[in-house]
């Protein structure tokens, strides 16, 4: 094992997770994850402020449309980035650098030139998009600005993402902090010099917001990359490390074999929203934009569940790589608790205070206003299960067990939300849209559940494919295998 103690030392930051207590541990490293997701969300509800005060309902319904769509978008390459940051994880745990190096290389070289196709493609069918969503009428022209504005930054923001995963995968929670909180903190400050015309800007309107949103995430990710190199972070490729961006066989086939189920899960989640979208746009724009507001609110509400999620992984998958399946189980219940405390507080905030936010959005008189507190009452308390499925899905790909969950998420997201929101409209009316996300989660928690229990993911062959394009040296230490519960 002495071969190894090299290879730890080769870059700084980044955290063990393989030791410690778990409890305090996962706390400390999901706050910073929960912090920044705070941050992002908090900018995107104050974009969502001044387009909806100063721009009116048209143009908060466009940019939930458009936002829904990029998200949809962004699914099709993020899978990528996931089973990279599994496999950073993993290499870490076993203190394999090179590997984690490898793994990160290869995503980045694949995940920027899909985000490059992606954003063309979606630049010129922005307008069939939209009009596939139902787009309202009055909405159309603002959103498909708005829209090919926002698709000029993909890229930059698939970056920006992978950048932050990869670090998260190293143990590093409070890099992603700083950085995206910056981007965040630019983007809220320059939406309303966009969108006004303030000083020598002209006014833009819901282009501006679109500009700002382009402008705070090109220069975040130059700062984030400046700041990798100059502290020698992990996640750094230097010298012949670059020709990692040219990913090998080995790496890119388990990138891609993992990392499309990943992101057809992200797909099918954004697919199910798009469709519920257009559901909600045929009640007309005031339900479209109360729903928005729901959107804008439900984003905090999942955080939790989201943040404790993403440390879970990390978590496992480090102890993965170790062989440290005992600890595996303890985070897995830890993140529970964790969730089940933190997302239910989140819930009673939100319904205790729900009329003062969302004034915030669409002014004290709107009409829309007691349409999206009447949705809040119904579906916000489906989040708690959310946040368990995430925590479970967390784990289990941890080893790389992807098509298990996406089984999953298919079968609560159509079969059962959209199924019942469309055969129950007719008897139970619009409430049949709201009350199908809390049946949804229901069923998604559900089946989680019995996967997590009987669905064989501990025995997942990831170990054995990502020990096979790690260094030479470390294949050598490792006889070319990791380790399982199965030995594999």
């Amino acid at each position: 094992m002495a071969t190894a103690a090299p290879q730890a030392r080769q870059g700084h930051g980044g955290r063990d997770l393989t030791s410690g207590p778990i409890g305090r541990t996962l706390l400390l490293f999901a706050l910073p994850t929960l912090a920044t997701n705070i941050l992002q969300s908090l900018n995107g509800s104050i974009n969502a402020i001044w387009v909806g005060r100063f721009l009116g309902e048209s143009a908060l319904a466009a940019t939930s449309n458009a936002n829904n769509i990029m998200f949809l978008l962004f699914a099709a390459v993020f899978g990528f980035g996931m089973a990279a940051t599994i496999l950073v994880g993993q290499s870490f745990g076993r203190r394999d650098i090179d590997g984690a190096r490898r793994a990160f290389g290869s995503a980045v070289g694949l995940i920027f030139w899909s985000s490059v196709v992606v954003a063309a493609l979606g630049w010129v069918f922005a307008r069939e998009i939209l009009a596939l969503l139902a787009t309202p009428g009055a909405a159309m022209p603002l959103a498909l600005t708005y829209l090919r504005i926002i698709f000029l930054g993909l890229p930059s923001a698939m970056l920006m993402v992978l950048l932050t995963m990869g670090l998260r995968g190293t143990g590093d929670a409070m890099t992603p902090l700083w950085f995206g909180g910056a981007a965040a903190l630019l983007d809220a400050a320059l939406n309303p010099v966009f969108i006004l015309g303030l000083g020598p800007v002209p006014r833009l309107g819901i282009a501006g917001s679109a500009i700002a949103s382009l402008i705070a995430n090109f220069a975040a990710l130059g700062g984030l990359v400046a700041y990798i190199y100059a502290r020698d972070l992990t996640v750094r490729l230097r010298g012949d490390e670059l020709r990692y961006l040219l990913p090998s066989r080995a790496a890119m086939w388990i990138i891609v074999v993992k990392g499309v189920p990943i992101g057809a899960q992200m797909i099918v989640i954004a697919v199910a929203g798009l469709s519920m979208f257009g559901l909600v746009n045929r009640e007309g724009v005031d339900t479209s934009a109360a729903f928005g507001v729901s959107l804008q609110l439900w984003a905090y509400v999942q955080m939790p569940a989201m943040a404790i999620g993403a440390a879970v992984s990390a978590m496992a998958a480090q102890n993965i790589g170790a062989g440290k399946w005992d600890r595996v189980e303890r985070i897995a219940g830890a993140g529970i608790g964790l969730n089940l405390v933190i997302t239910g507080v989140m819930v009673i905030l939100l319904l205790i205070f729900d009329r003062e936010v969302m004034a915030l959005f669409l002014g004290g008189q709107s009409p829309a206003l007691p349409i999206a507190r009447h949705i809040q009452l119904l579906a916000t308390w489906g989040f708690v299960l959310f946040g368990v499925t995430m925590v479970l899905f967390g784990v289990v790909r941890a080893n790389g067990a992807v098509l298990g969950p996406l089984a999953v998420l298919f079968v609560a997201m159509f079969p059962v939300r959209l199924g019942f929101a469309t055969l129950a409209r007719p008897w139970l009316g619009v409430d049949a849209l709201w009350l199908a996300f809390p049946l949804g989660s229901m069923a998604t928690v559900v089946l989680a559940g019995l996967f997590y229990r009987y669905g064989g993911w501990r025995s997942t062959p990831l170990s054995a494919p990502a020990a096979a394009m790690a260094a030479p040296e470390h294949r050598e230490m490792t006889g070319g295998s990791g380790t399982s519960p199965a030995g594999i």
